[in-house]
């Protein structure tokens, strides 16, 4: 490692030490590499203009964006609630129970943890809170857990980010991510069934069976979002990319015409949320790609890939490797970061062991969504701290359980590929 790539490094880490924006200390510690081995430092620009705008792929994420504010002010969140309440309310702890099944449709729609927090997982904390059996820091525990579903189901930012670096197909990383995803979802549900029945939190008052086809109904536009997203893909109508602009504008739609929920000015609010978003996840996104020009320029993939090539480490050995690197590094770095900068440096020895690509990227994508409930860092703890008041540490303490359901999912998906590349064998992969 040269003297100017850890004069980079140094740079990079006392700066998000002392508490810049990671795009910024990115963009700085890129400059001062130049700047130290002499090259032109206009390259830092190139670098971050090249890299956002030459990829047709990142479009989808500010669509995606787009699509999940949408729904957010529209009463497609509220119309999903009532659905799940419908089917999981009668159950001891009713109303958790309802928040974890939410956020795995609501994932089918926006990609994106954070919009499933801010948006639905808001809505729900106040209704747990609500009914006088649940503590703040446990509804915004569950909230937490269960968000971390959401970029697993397609559509999901995450895995378009990862396709980015590796070249991986988004569709069947899509295809991918179906089953983990509902794996996520169970064992989140069986942790929260043992809690309840441990601190005898009631059931919500069950909805009458006959009422459940008008719900159903009612809430089909919305449920019919995933369906129309992976079948436009699947059946070879859209890209990726282009099936994003479908999800944003079948969001408007079902929210401005059919449900006529959507005002002009709470379009407005949505389209200048949006631009916010996006300028801040295109910055990360490009400050991430200055920092991999620096390491392919260094040739550190290919060096990091000799030096595990002389452990010889097994397939299991190298992904167990991988899986607790990723966990530590989740502490202390956010998800768009690790998928962009860190991943791209194991990608060699995944190809060297004959790991497949769209595996070892489900799993990763799931351990980066672990880490977006780990202190000190975590994103999603900081999103629910600010939108409702819970205090971290509270949110910290009872969320260890869910925590633990979702490392033993991380386990499963590790050591049983198959659960990830099933779908996509089936329709047609043949990694």
């Amino acid at each position: 490692m040269s003297f100017e790539f850890t004069l980079c490094l140094v740079t990079l880490f006392v700066a998000a030490a002392i508490g810049m924006p990671i795009a910024f200390a990115m963009i700085v510690s890129a400059i001062v590499y130049l700047f130290a081995s002499g090259q032109d430092l206009a390259l830092a620009a190139e670098q971050l203009i090249q890299s956002v705008y030459d990829s047709f792929v990142l479009l989808a994420v500010p669509l995606f964006i787009v699509a999940a504010n949408i729904m957010n002010v529209g009463e497609i969140s509220d119309r999903l609630l009532a659905f799940c309440k419908a089917l999981v309310g009668r159950f001891k702890g009713g109303m958790a129970q309802v928040d974890i099944l939410v956020s795995l449709i609501f994932s089918g729609m926006s990609g994106s943890a954070v919009a499933d927090a801010a948006g639905v997982g808001k809505i729900t904390i106040r209704m747990m809170l609500k009914t006088g059996h649940y503590t703040p820091g446990f509804a915004g525990a569950v909230v937490a857990a269960s968000a971390t579903i959401g970029p697993i189901i397609p559509p999901s930012i995450p895995l378009v980010l990862y396709a980015l670096v590796s070249d991986a197909s988004i569709g069947y990383l899509f295809l991918g991510g179906v089953v983990p995803g509902l794996l996520m979802t169970a064992v989140l549900m069986i942790m929260n069934s043992v809690i309840a029945n441990r601190r005898h939190i009631p059931a919500e008052e069950a909805v009458p069976l006959r009422e459940l086809p008008r719900i159903t109904f009612r809430a089909l536009p919305a449920l019919m979002m995933p369906v129309i997203l992976l079948a436009g893909i699947y059946g070879g109508a859209t890209t990726p990319t282009e099936a994003a602009a479908v999800a944003a504008f079948y969001a408007l739609l079902v929210s401005g015409l059919l449900y006529r929920s959507l005002s002009l000015r709470s379009l407005y609010n949505v389209f200048l949320d949006s631009s916010r978003s996006s300028a801040s996840v295109g910055l990360v996104i490009g400050s991430a790609l200055i920092f991999n020009y620096i390491v392919a320029a260094e040739n550190i993939p290919a060096a990091l890939s000799n030096l595990l090539a002389t452990l010889e480490l097994s397939r299991w050995q190298f992904l167990i490797f991988v899986n607790v690197l990723f966990l530590l590094l989740g502490c202390v770095l956010d998800a768009t970061t690790i998928i962009l900068v860190i991943i791209p440096l194991f990608l060699p020895t995944v190809k060297a062991l004959g790991i497949d690509p769209i595996h070892f990227g489900v799993v990763a994508v799931v351990n980066c969504m672990i880490g977006l409930i780990t202190p000190p860092y975590g994103m999603l703890l900081f999103v629910i701290n600010g939108t409702t008041g819970i205090a971290i540490k509270d949110i910290v303490r009872e969320g260890f359980p869910f925590l633990i359901a979702l490392l033993i999912a991380l386990a499963l998906l590790t050591a049983f590929p198959e659960l990830v590349l099933a779908l996509p064998r089936l329709l047609g992969y043949e990694g």
